[in-house]
């Protein structure tokens, strides 16, 4: 599909004419009317679609001294440069065009809007800022596509969306947006809108946009943590180390992330951990409200911190409070792969209190002669876990996997870049979406 060339109207948004008309995907499988695989459904037809080549207008000129960027990527992220300091307002503004041009997709999000704030917008800024990366981009917003599905939303939303996002930056940048910056725009969402379009598309053919799942047990391990056994209603295929997101029935449209605290298990049974936080809507519904017998809604699963079943490189994890979930779950996936492969885990917490699944880890360190289990509780007499591991090495030879608090990821990373490890071989997900993984 061609991008135009002309800058949109007047105040950066669509005139109406339809700039981005997207591209239908496969051809929709028979269903249910709620999205669900009807029985002729072929789980092979599933298979991911790479995104349709596009052919845009020649992009202008690069910026002096830019080097390694393209042209259009040096224009967004000189809008993205422009936008950040006033990212709230523009934020605002993006969803009240949204709401006030597209008043039929305000039924897509909260009602409470504070609990949604700037995910949608802020996603398609981080996807544009990595416009020029096309692995990490392609990955990201077929992961976006898929899970956009649980909202209900189809591929004529899209061009909405892109119009408004459009206003939000020629009123929030003024002094970058000129009709280059527009035109590369266009370009770039256009190619984003289609993948996510595409992924959508080719993940109906073979899942459902959502799962239901009884809650069969809940286990208070701490007064503030639980962990919750749920059986879904169909089937649902993931991977260690993976994490879904999940709806509760009191709080309907706010969805959080929550890692699988298991590998996938014969019986179906799906385990997460869910640490209740301060106005947390979803996490304190889940700890203090939710009983065996009550059913919350699934997305599909996503994240990359999986485990690389070709290599034989050790596995160096890190996880922190309920980060230790997704570690778990990895060290069960060595164990069923049959592989001796040493795995190294470094359980930090702030308290010995805060350690409430050492006795599963310990256990399963006296099962497997390959497993090694540190608790690293970060008392001021003691080291914490950067200098924990630091001590530990070397570590030239292990792939690392991060899970915990943003902060603890954050200075996880810092201390495994430090020790040498490339970061191809270092695996975490997203920060900006772990961030409220617990709300």
């Amino acid at each position: 599909m061609d991008a135009p060339i002309s800058p949109s109207a007047g105040d950066g948004t669509s005139d109406g004419s339809g700039w981005f008309v997207p591209r239908r995907g496969p051809a929709e499988p028979s269903g249910t009317r709620d999205g669900r695989p009807g029985p002729s459904a072929d789980p092979a037809a599933g298979q991911e679609r790479p995104p349709a080549d596009h052919a845009p207008t020649p992009p202008p000129t690069p910026a002096p001294g830019v080097r390694g960027a393209s042209p259009d990527a040096v224009l967004i992220r000189r809008t993205l440069a422009a936008i950040e300091p006033v990212a709230d307002d523009a934020t605002s503004y993006f969803y009240a065009l949204l709401f006030v041009r597209h008043p039929e997709l305000r039924s897509l999000f909260p009602l409470a809007m504070d609990t949604q704030r700037d995910r949608l917008f802020k996603a398609l800024l981080t996807a544009a800022e990595r416009f020029d990366d096309t692995e990490v981009l392609a990955g990201y917003l077929r992961n976006l596509g898929r899970g956009h599905r649980k909202y209900g939303t189809r591929a004529e939303h899209y061009p909405a969306v892109g119009e408004c996002l459009m206003g939000a930056l020629s009123a929030y940048a003024p002094g970058v947006w000129n009709q280059e910056t527009a035109a590369a725009w266009i370009r770039a969402y256009t190619r984003m809108s289609q993948v996510m379009i595409d992924a959508a598309a080719a993940d109906e053919a073979h899942a459902p946009a959502w799962w239901s799942a009884e809650i069969v047990a809940q286990e208070k391990r701490t007064p503030d943590i639980a962990v919750l056994t749920l059986r879904p209603d169909h089937p649902y295929r993931f991977l260690a180390g993976q994490y879904a997101s999940v709806e509760t029935p009191w709080w309907p449209r706010i969805w959080r992330h929550y890692s699988f605290a298991s590998a996938p298990r014969s019986d179906g049974l799906l385990t997460f951990h869910v640490k209740a936080v301060p106005a947390g809507w979803v996490s304190q519904a889940l700890v203090h409200r939710a009983r065996p017998g009550d059913v919350v809604r699934l997305g599909p699963p996503a994240g990359v911190m999986t485990v690389d079943h070709t290599t034989e490189s050790g596995l160096l994890c890190l996880g922190g409070g309920t980060g230790i979930a997704p570690i778990k779950a990895l060290v069960e996936d060595v164990a069923v792969h049959g592989e001796q492969r040493p795995v190294e885990v470094f359980y930090g917490a702030r308290t010995d209190h805060d350690l409430y699944d050492i006795d599963t880890m310990r256990r399963l360190q006296h099962a497997h002669p390959w497993l090694s289990v540190r608790a690293v509780v970060d008392r001021q007499a003691h080291p914490g876990l950067p200098e924990a591991v630091r001590g530990a090495g070397p570590w030239n030879e292990y792939d690392a996997y991060l899970s915990g608090p943003p902060g603890m990821i954050r200075s996880g990373l810092t201390t495994l870049r430090d020790l040498g490890i490339p970061s191809a071989r270092i695996r975490h997900d997203a920060v900006e979406e772990l961030a409220s993984a617990g709300s």
